[in-house]
């Protein structure tokens, strides 16, 4: 039996490397369900920027992207508690326990002393690291330091010039000499909270995880974690490390490459499973060619093993491509319902209008959802829907309205509307054939300009559902405002 754990830090916005992470412990834990565990832990150690608000905004967004996990702080579990600061008294078990047996020691060192350290050891060839001073105070000097209250961490004794050498799932081997760690390392903080390195050795070994999934930036971490375990007797899990997602320029993804929060793409109208589809793109490759694959395909094909090494470009035209082609495959309905918010914001109807004139948004939807590249998109494409007094586009739609023929065939096309029982299906579907019944017009000199007069542009949506939207008003109202301005 697996257990993987996703553990962020609830200091923010859930970036997209982060979600790919949980998206990667999700697919290994889902690959055999019935036997693998996927655990949320929340790394909450950091006092100043850890809050309430980014934990829910987690839980948030991996439900969205249909993340789903069995034990957690909102589920519980048989290793509660899940958040690193309800765990304190666990921890302080294990700093006193790696004092008592000479493996750890308080450190009392200023800044301005371990400031010092870092120019004294600076340009030689092992990295800056600590010198190690507090590691010859006496007991006596200890325990006079802390009845005192003097500011206080507690550090890790790492051994010099020791090899340490672990197999990663996706990078290999990896071999890291300890004099390149920067030296004894903190453990706790002066203010009490365990640090990264400690904690979660701690939390892993006795939440059972088995497989640790993280991402490229914490290989670095990997060695002084090993340290710890070995230095308690424990056995290490599986670590896999997936490469770093990059911008366009091949840097580390950053605000300045665009939208680096998931709840950003959420916002602009992405579809989760086209989100899902992609993040499992970025280091690893379906079997075939196929790039277009359900969630279950997804589940069934995903092996770690067949995460890639190379470090994978987010590549923006490709989530577009991919969530345009979920788009056009959803229900309409569903559809109609995502856009109905960015309606609303944008004036074009009131949430009591979107109520009323459900069947007609719904219709309206589904004359532009071949065209949507993100939801937000709507806004613009149904905006000939409810604009009066179009004008013509361009250059080329003017052209369209200064043919000989444009007068009598918008006069004629008025007359028509004016007389029409009603302006519905039937109607719509043969008014073209009893336009050029009644003109001998056809083509491009038929359409393009009845297409102006209504919409102001020479390309859109479908002319019969365009004139069903628009209804008899509208219709005549625009034609009318051609009529008198360019024609």
């Amino acid at each position: 039996m697996a257990r993987a754990r996703f553990a962020p830090s609830p200091t923010g916005p859930i970036h997209i490397g982060n979600i790919r992470t949980a998206l990667f412990n999700y697919l290994f834990v889902k690959n055999d369900q019935d036997k693998n565990t996927m655990v949320l832990r929340i790394e909450d150690t950091d006092l100043q920027r850890s809050s309430s608000q980014y934990e829910k905004l987690i839980y948030e967004e991996l439900h969205w992207l249909g993340i789903e996990w069995s034990e957690g702080p909102d589920k519980g579990g048989e290793y509660s508690p899940y958040r690193q600061s309800e765990r304190l008294d666990i921890y302080n078990q294990y700093y006193e326990k790696l004092i008592r047996e000479g493996k750890a020691y308080y450190c009392f060192c200023t800044p301005e002393e371990l400031e010092l350290d870092k120019k004294q050891t600076a340009g030689q060839s092992s990295s800056p690291r600590y010198s190690g001073r507090c590691r010859k105070l006496t007991s006596d000097e200890v325990e006079a330091y802390l009845k005192e209250g003097k500011p206080a961490t507690i550090r890790f004794k790492i051994a010099s010039d020791k090899p340490i050498i672990f197999e990663d799932m996706v990078k290999g081997r990896i071999e890291i000499n300890s004099d390149t760690l920067g030296g004894d390392m903190v453990i706790r903080k002066s203010d009490g909270m365990p640090t990264y390195n400690f904690s979660a050795v701690i939390d892993d070994h006795l939440m059972d995880i088995t497989h640790v999934i993280r991402g490229e930036d914490h290989l670095t971490n990997t060695p002084k974690q090993i340290l710890v375990y070995d230095a308690l007797g424990w056995d290490k899990p599986a670590f896999a490390h997936a490469p770093l997602i990059l911008g366009p320029d091949r840097t580390k993804l950053s605000k300045r490459h665009g939208n680096t929060y998931i709840g950003q793409y959420r916002e602009e109208g992405y579809l989760p499973e086209a989100l899902f589809n992609y993040l499992a793109l970025l280091s690893w490759s379906p079997e075939g060619d196929r790039e277009l694959l359900s969630r279950d395909e997804i589940v069934e094909q995903f092996r770690l093993d067949k995460v890639t090494r190379a470090n994978p470009v987010f590549d923006i035209d490709k989530l577009n491509w991919i969530n345009a082609h979920y788009i056009k495959e959803a229900d309409t309905a569903r559809i109609a319902g995502l856009a109905e918010p960015y309606l609303i914001r944008e004036g074009l109807l009131t949430q009591q209008q979107a109520t009323e004139k459900a069947e007609w948004l719904e219709l309206m939807i589904a004359t532009v959802q071949d065209s949507l590249v993100k939801i937000s998109d709507v806004t613009d494409r149904v905006r000939i829907f409810f604009d009066d007094g179009l004008t013509p586009e361009n250059d080329q739609a003017l052209e369209a309205l200064r043919g000989e023929q444009v007068p009598g065939l918008l006069s004629l096309l008025k007359s028509t509307i004016e007389k029409a029982p009603s302006i519905d299906e039937e109607f719509c579907s043969g008014i073209f054939k009893v336009l050029q019944k009644e003109t001998g017009i056809k083509g491009k000199q038929l359409f393009m300009p009845v297409r102006v007069a209504v919409t102001g542009q020479c390309h859109g949506p479908d002319l019969v559902k365009t004139f069903l939207l628009l209804g008899r008003d509208k219709l005549l109202a625009r034609i009318d405002h051609i009529l008198n301005n360019y024609v």
